[in-house]
């Protein structure tokens, strides 16, 4: 059996055979708003209820949620695409990032929610695990939405936004 580590690029190639949700992430510190497409959302927990999303330590996203200890997840459908790309890109201004993207602020926390999201769910962080170049942060939710209609949900596959109906 070879000892030698696995090649970055085949495993990168490798996870995108593996599909998942595409999500808005967010957060609220010092009165800003910051946003992210993520895809790595994990349920861990029903008692209590509990998520995990996975932030790339380099990101300003992974200090901000640090800081604020709250943050919110909207899972997109197809018709979310265009803020999907648009909070993916890399280097977006900081500021007014959302403005393109209709949202409201959640209830309990005050975290951006997408409207007309397939679900929301608002967090407060519970733990903190480094894992690599990511931090696994772990949320009790404390709030809880699932839209009245069913949508395509947005996937991602093969390094592509997809739907699934």
């Amino acid at each position: 059996m070879s000892q030698s580590t696995p090649d970055a690029d085949l495993f990168r190639r490798a996870m995108g055979r593996f599909a998942t949700g595409v999500t808005m992430l967010t957060t609220r510190t010092r009165e800003v708003d910051y946003a992210m497409t993520a895809s790595a959302l994990t349920s861990v927990s029903l008692e209590p209820l509990l998520l995990l999303v996975c932030i790339e330590r380099e990101g300003r996203f992974h200090d901000a949620v640090l800081d604020a200890g709250i943050w919110g997840i909207s899972v997109l459908s197809g018709d979310h695409r265009p803020g999907a790309d648009w909070l993916a890109t890399r280097g977006r201004p900081l500021h007014g990032q959302l403005d393109r993207i209709p949202h409201h602020h959640g209830p309990r926390t005050g975290v951006a929610l997408l409207n007309d999201a397939l679900s929301t769910f608002e967090c407060r962080t519970t733990a903190v695990h480094p894992a690599g170049d990511h931090s696994i942060v772990v949320g009790e939710v404390v709030s809880v939405t699932s839209a009245a209609h069913s949508g395509e949900a947005l996937v991602y596959y093969r390094g592509r936004y997809e739907t699934l109906a």
